[in-house]
């Protein structure tokens, strides 16, 4: 398990809220689409976005074991994507309901 994985903020629901940054080449290769259809299939909520500065920011909100399998994959992401680093912080859960792209 990768550094900071393994530390969480969790409700008393038992749900936990991962802010990922992803840096690398990341954007142009559906890592956003990729990490949409990755985090439904794994019932996990939040949201994906590119930034200006080349790196994608995500937000994973759900069960623990499937919050920290997201991080995980983050570090791999889509097929054709080349990732450098992840920078995970956890949160208090916001309550997020379903995945989505964010613009």
């Amino acid at each position: 398990m990768r550094a900071g994985v393994e530390s969480g903020a969790m409700s008393e629901h038992g749900r936990t809220r991962a802010h990922v940054y992803v840096s690398g080449h990341v954007q142009g290769v559906y890592y956003r689409a990729t990490t949409r259809d990755t985090a439904r299939d794994r019932g996990v909520d939040g949201w994906v976005k590119n930034l200006s500065d080349g790196r994608v920011e995500a937000v994973f909100e759900g069960p623990r074991d499937d919050v920290e399998a997201m991080v995980e994959w983050c570090h791999e992401g889509s097929p054709m994507a080349t990732v450098e680093d992840v920078d995970v912080t956890y949160e208090e859960p916001a309550g997020e309901t379903g995945f989505r792209i964010e613009r």
